[in-house]
């Protein structure tokens, strides 16, 4: 249980985090950056050692770890271009509903158990996804004040891409990690996030797109320490659930809708539109149906 907490509130952090980033002008790719390094040093610290070695390589987990470590970097980039320029609730709804992946990936590759409830509730996430996302005329704070049908698909790319990561998670804890590789895995992926952001950083800042802000560093250090947990206490939990993991997507991800939705309307004082909150409404209900189904 308190795993399972841990994992939906710092993933709820992640999210909010990002709209600070924006309050505070500080640019989100240099924050993100430093980010993932800062997790390269957390996790070299809980495992006692720089993990990763010439032996990695030649890991079955290793093209895994690049895959994945290019997915955070592009992932977390539209996560904070959502959260500043849409709202806290949308980025969190597109992200975090897409369980819908997983869940169905669980089904199909694991066999587990499927229902007309999980059915009805696949179908209710989908519906969810496309209210809560609906872009309206008073987004508070919105850079972007026309193509709404354009602005409506960057949600959409959330949705699918952080279904793909969550899958791969699932795919690889279940195949290819242990207690003796986790580290090196998740490392190597964060490691690979780093140094693409870097060199994506470095093309900026020579074509003068972007200048230095020497916030960034503390910012990505305040991002990567929990980015870590989060990442590293849903792999304890999914671990200790297997067999169980349509049902544990459901828990965590709406724990993180909820609450990112609540601390944004509270501290950032996000203004949805009635679409919006139909939507989360239907978020609750579908994943409620996921979960008992």
């Amino acid at each position: 249980m308190i795993l399972l907490i841990m994992s939906i509130v710092l993933s709820s952090y992640l999210t909010l985090s990002f709209k600070m980033l924006g309050r505070l002008n500080i640019p989100a790719l240099q924050a993100i950056v430093v980010n993932y390094f800062t997790c390269v040093i957390t996790g070299s610290l809980v495992n006692g050692s720089f993990p990763i070695s010439h032996a990695s390589t030649a890991q079955p987990w290793f093209r895994w770890a690049i895959l994945m470590g290019i997915f955070f970097i592009i992932l977390f980039n539209i996560i904070a271009f959502t959260a500043q320029n849409i709202g806290v609730a949308v980025a969190s709804v597109a992200n975090k509903l897409s369980l819908v992946i997983p869940f169905l990936f669980s089904i199909y590759w694991y066999d587990e158990k499927l229902s007309v409830l999980k059915v009805a509730g696949i179908v209710l996430a989908l519906t969810a996804v496309l209210l809560t996302c609906w872009p309206h005329k008073d987004i508070q704070g919105s850079s972007i004040k026309s193509a709404n049908g354009l602005l409506l698909l960057v949600p959409l790319v959330l949705f699918v891409g952080s279904g793909l990561l969550d899958t791969m998670v699932k795919y690889v804890e279940q195949g290819f990690l242990n207690d003796a590789n986790n580290d090196a895995y998740f490392i190597t992926a964060f490691a690979v996030a780093g140094v693409t952001g870097t060199i994506t950083l470095l093309v900026q800042l020579a074509r003068g797109k972007q200048q230095f802000d020497r916030r960034a560093i503390p910012a990505g250090i305040l991002i990567g320490i929990p980015n870590y947990f989060s990442l590293w206490s849903l792999v304890k939990v999914l671990a200790a659930n297997k067999g169980n993991s349509s049902a544990i997507f459901p828990v965590i991800n709406i724990g993180i809708v909820l609450f990112s939705t609540l601390i944004a309307f509270f501290l950032f004082r996000e203004k949805l539109s009635r679409l919006n909150w139909a939507g989360i409404g239907v978020a609750v209900v579908a994943i409620y149906l996921m979960t008992i189904g």
